[in-house]
């Protein structure tokens, strides 16, 4: 609906354009006009005036204004009260003297009489008054006839804007989703998870460091009875004491053994 108030300027260009014209000569006429013998009395230059004032200054005037309004907005009401303003003036153009008999002391119009011949009266009346209103209302109301009437390129225009704004809605509201939606940021679930840091089996596992039963086993150092075949029976009983005493075994068996070796030696030699 908002499309549809807008119009291009070009809507109102002639129409407002000719409107500033006639209402700059409406309002302007009665001041130069008697520099060509064209005038109303009092027939001189820049004389004002209150019927002057009332029937051509503020006609033109508002004309001069309703031509800008028209020629320049691109709005469709504001054009349309330029319009109106325009074709307000124009019918005050036309009119204006004929009623202004109604508030004069002497019964004439208020604008004065024409000067000059029957020609140059007529022209006169035409060119001040009734001729002047009549094309000023004229294309008042022809622009007031365009500026009503929706044209295709502003029914095309108004769509194309109509489907633009939908399409940024559309866009706003697809990228607002992403926003509110915030679970991937929230989840902090591999972050929290630490098994592999707690896991410390390989580090408190020494079995293989407290297990010293190769170390405890020295059967290999203690058995020297290899050795006794090819010692001396002194060297075996020495021998074999000190293995009686890093075993642990009392004296008195120790010499025992110690008695019975060279016996045995002896019984092999």
């Amino acid at each position: 609906m908002t499309g549809m108030m807008r119009v291009p300027r070009s809507r109102g260009a002639f129409c407002g354009l000719l409107l500033i014209l006639l209402g700059a000569w409406g309002g302007l006429i009665p001041f130069v006009g008697p520099h060509f013998h064209y005038a109303y009395t009092p027939d001189t230059s820049w004389t004002y005036t209150s019927g002057r004032l009332l029937l051509e200054v503020l006609p033109g005037a508002g004309a001069v204004l309703g031509g800008l309004i028209v020629l320049a907005s691109r709005n469709r009401p504001t054009a349309m009260f330029g319009a109106w303003l325009a074709a307000l003036s124009g019918a005050w153009f036309a009119v204006g003297g004929v009623l202004s008999m109604l508030w004069t002391s002497n019964g004439l119009s208020a604008a004065g009489t024409p000067v000059g011949g029957t020609a140059a009266r007529v022209a006169e009346q035409v060119g001040f008054f009734t001729g002047l209103g009549v094309v000023i209302a004229f294309l008042a109301a022809l622009a007031l006839g365009r500026f009503a009437v929706v044209g295709v390129r502003e029914a095309r225009i108004a769509a194309r804007e109509q489907e633009v704004r939908e399409q940024e809605v559309a866009a706003e509201e697809t990228a607002a989703v992403p926003a509110t939606v915030t679970t991937p940021a929230t989840v902090t679930r591999p972050t929290s998870v630490t098994t592999p840091a707690t896991v410390s089996t390989p580090a408190t596992a020494k079995a293989p460091a407290t297990v010293s039963t190769p170390a405890a086993a020295k059967t290999p150092a203690t058995v020297a009875t290899p050795a006794r075949a090819d010692v001396s029976p002194e060297a075996a009983a020495a021998d074999d004491a000190v293995t009686a005493d890093e075993a642990g075994v009392p004296e008195g068996n120790s010499s025992g053994a110690d008695a019975d070796a060279p016996s045995k030696v002896k019984v092999t030699s």
